[in-house]
């Protein structure tokens, strides 16, 4: 089932898995795939803010990379206002991706630092063999819309703080007028009160030229105030999917339940009872049957070992890959 609110989606992703050899020596039979991603659907429709959360190594940036054609895919399908990009190459690759930018976690090692901050914002535009003037006159508006002043342009990204690199490359992805940005964790590498300036900057760029963002995040305080709908990754696949109040007021999942209940509560009297997430991950390469998250349930029963267990609808919008809904 596809994890969707919405009939018309700006992104489909369909079926999509990654996974990445593992090397034996030459005298032994190859042995299985690591599965980073593993059939993983969902839609982002327009205007929509789409967050995906789940511990760090569960898959959530190689999901976004496949996404955006900066890893491939081994399988499924990726659709962008209704083209499939998994196929295309060249010139038509590039005319889709300007529909679709990314801002990534590090600012600073998103940005060639031999550029100004100047050229970093211009490069989309020159590709697009816009000319020098009007490429001056946008860069212009564009470091004023982020907040940055207009002699930021002739200015290296080492002279920049962390939320003003970020800043940069806001700006960078807004410049060819995307529809839909993947953020992947724009602001877990900045100070708490700097976090706060650069969402709302981008809740209101979002607003103001109606984009979609898939919004990539660890932080769930984060992700409940500024997403419209959430997904739960769990080695690489998706076990949890809802609208944003509804998922971390009444969690279906297990692994959903434990993420919320660790996330750290400032009033002691609203600290809450906590389902703790004992053991490791079991492996990536492993193929066997069964619930991926059975070794760490403390509500895991026989049944959860006979077959994995598919994304199905609980209510109207929330989906949820568990046998014994409503134990989370």
């Amino acid at each position: 089932m596809i994890a969707t609110r919405s009939s018309e989606a700006l992104l489909q992703v369909s079926g999509l898995s990654v996974h990445f050899a593992t090397r034996r020596p030459w005298f032994r039979s190859p042995p299985p795939p690591v599965r980073a991603v593993h059939d993983v659907s969902f839609e982002v429709a327009s205007r929509e803010i789409v967050g995906l959360v789940g511990e760090s190594g569960s898959g959530k940036s190689t999901l976004a990379r496949a996404i955006l054609r900066l890893i491939e895919a081994t399988s499924g399908s990726v659709r962008f206002d209704g083209v499939e990009l998994l196929g295309l190459e060249g010139r038509s690759l590039n005319d889709m991706r300007r529909g679709m930018q990314v801002i990534f976690q590090d600012p600073f090692a998103s940005l060639n630092p031999r550029m100004t901050a100047g050229q970093n914002i211009a490069e989309g535009l020159v590709l697009q063999g816009q000319d020098a003037s009007a490429i001056r006159a946008a860069v212009a508006d564009l470091l004023q819309q982020v907040g940055l002043p207009g002699d930021a342009a002739n200015r290296y990204p080492h002279e920049f703080s962390g939320g003003q690199r970020q800043r940069i490359g806001i700006a960078r992805a807004l410049a060819v007028h995307p529809r839909l940005i993947v953020a992947d964790e724009p602001v877990s590498a900045l100070d708490m009160s700097i976090q706060a300036q650069i969402l709302n900057l981008l809740l209101d760029k979002q607003e103001q030229r109606g984009l979609a963002l898939l919004f990539i995040g660890h932080d769930l305080s984060v992700i409940r105030h500024f997403c419209d709908r959430v997904m739960v990754l769990y080695l690489g696949s998706i076990v949890e999917s809802g609208p944003t109040e509804e998922v971390f007021s009444n969690p279906r999942h297990p692994y959903t339940r434990a993420l919320i209940d660790a996330a750290p509560v400032a009033h002691p009297a609203r600290r809450r009872a906590r389902s703790a997430l004992s053991g490791d991950p079991p492996s990536r390469i492993s193929t066997a049957a069964g619930c991926a998250f059975r070794s760490r349930c403390a509500h895991a029963i026989d049944a959860c070992s006979a077959a994995t267990p598919p994304l199905r609808q609980v209510t109207a919008d929330h989906l949820a890959a568990c046998i014994r809904d409503g134990i989370a």
